[in-house]
């Protein structure tokens, strides 16, 4: 069997959500207190023994690339002052053993086109793919958890969770029979169906586990509205063929593509923080405090 070390981080979305931040920002620099997104993401999967990071960037990404590479002045100006641990933060975004390669994605195309974007990289190896936007916070990275039902089952791994009926159409929805407690086969898969046609609420999150076949059947779908290559029906063709299974992960989701998972992320992660967490969580309770009197 063949393990899985690589990851697809697609980055190269516009952020029209958080505008006018993105205007001149990648949206997945955005910080979690002091950690950008990506580094959440980049630090799951190498916590899951990825060793190859493979970025489909596009236009106005750049910071992305610079984040992962040295940074000689900065770390010439922190030695220099003596500010070691900042220096160590800095040299220790990445474990040296871990590769970065960096393709762009000319035209936003959707999901599955930059997925399919990565496809020189990867050859004929099984993988990861990782949205920046979904924060997982798990004790076990939820990409590892993936990867041992993958090493078991020897097929793709779609990340899940239940939502509201009401959201159903915000996301890929998979239709899908108990295997165990956490697994589902699953039988169908639909593009942001409305409530009502939704045939569970059964959600696919941003964490995927994919075999190489998927490029066969992403390279063949038809393209949607304006183009686009959806990697959902990218997945629904593969199920003709191969068995995929739904995983229900262990953690906590904080979708930091809006602005209100965002928030929730931040206060969390802000209470945590070693540095801070306990003035804010302090300040937290005094003004809540203040609001009930």
């Amino acid at each position: 069997m063949t393990r899985i070390t690589k990851a697809v981080f697609p980055v190269a979305g516009l952020g029209t959500r958080f505008l006018p931040a993105t205007k001149a920002s990648a949206k997945e620099m955005m910080p979690i207190v002091d950690k950008p997104l990506i580094q959440f993401a980049v630090e799951e999967a190498v916590e899951s023994g990825i060793t190859d990071l493979i970025f489909i960037t596009g236009r106005g990404k750049r910071a992305i690339e610079d984040h992962f590479d040295k940074a000689y002045e900065l770390e010439n100006e922190l030695e220099k002052h003596g500010k070691i641990e900042m220096l160590n933060i800095v040299r220790n975004i990445l474990p040296k053993h871990v590769n970065c390669i960096f393709i762009r994605q000319t035209e936003a195309l959707g999901l599955g086109h930059a997925v399919l974007c990565a496809k020189p990289a990867i050859v004929n190896e099984p993988f990861a793919v990782l949205l920046a936007d979904d924060l997982l916070d798990a004790d076990t990275p939820v990409v590892k958890q993936m990867i041992e039902a993958y090493n078991y089952y020897n097929c793709s791994v779609l990340g899940v969770q239940n939502v509201p009926r009401e959201d159903t159409k915000s996301y890929g929805i998979v239709a899908s029979k108990g295997l165990t407690d956490r697994l589902e086969k699953v039988d169908a898969i639909v593009e942001k169906p409305k409530p009502e046609n939704a045939p569970s609420t059964l959600a696919v999150v941003g964490r995927y586990i994919l075999t190489p076949r998927i490029f066969h059947h992403l390279e063949n779908v038809k393209p949607g509205l304006g183009g686009e290559i959806q990697l959902t029906d990218g997945i629904s063709a593969l199920l003709t063929e191969q068995q995929v299974l739904a995983y229900r992960y262990q953690g906590v989701r904080y979708d930091c593509g809006s602005k209100i998972g965002y928030l929730q992320a931040t206060i969390e992660f802000g209470q945590r923080h070693p540095e801070v967490g306990k003035e804010f969580t302090e300040y937290l309770a005094s003004k809540k405090a203040l609001k009930n009197k």
